[in-house]
């Protein structure tokens, strides 16, 4: 009989979560639309639990058109209204606003740099950061690159950004791979 994998503790929790933590979290994630998909639902999620927006991720996925950035961009008061009122959102108008804004930000980036991906991967010098913790109390809230990350998107126009989300959003995207002492996955860095 083969043991149970040992997860970092606060995956345990659902099987949800277990998915998440076992196959998305800390891995490094290079693709646009995927990163404005983590970048909506953490600004998403800020003041709730990860586990709350995991659940809604694909009422997300539906109501923001599969996370296309050019789409979401072009989001006026109708569709808005919209959103407000579709079920299985955090119909919290300040960050459905936020999403269409940061949309808007994140195609400007994209012009900019080539891609978001060139953009943020600068951050950490296109290599995941792996840390080991030894338990769930010493992971970190956030870093001095989430502070300097977050500092540069408020300057290029995005909303719902700071520090500590923008740690977790390094975490979701793998520019950080923060898995504890004994997580199967602390070996399978990025």
């Amino acid at each position: 009989m083969s043991q149970p994998r040992s997860r970092c503790a606060w995956a345990e929790r659902t099987e949800l979560e277990r998915q998440y933590h076992d196959s998305e979290w800390g891995v490094p994630e290079h693709d646009d639309r995927r990163l404005f998909e983590f970048l909506l639902l953490e600004g998403a999620q800020a003041g709730l639990s990860w586990v709350t927006v995991l659940r809604k991720r694909e009422a997300y996925r539906v109501a923001f058109d599969g996370f296309d950035p050019a789409r979401v961009a072009s989001y006026g008061t109708e569709k808005m209204a919209e959103l407000m009122q579709t079920s299985g959102l955090i119909r919290n108008r300040l960050k459905l606003k936020s999403a269409v804004n940061n949309a808007r930000a994140f195609l400007a980036v994209q012009e900019q740099f080539g891609s978001f991906d060139q953009y943020l991967w600068r951050f950490v010098e296109g290599r995941s950061i792996n840390n080991v913790w030894p338990d769930l109390a010493a992971l970190p809230p956030r870093s001095a690159i989430s502070d300097r990350l977050s500092k540069d998107l408020k300057r290029l126009g995005f909303t719902f950004v700071g520090p500590v989300i923008c740690y977790s959003y390094m975490q979701a995207v793998g520019l950080v791979n923060d898995h504890i002492v004994g997580c199967f996955r602390v070996d399978q860095s990025g």
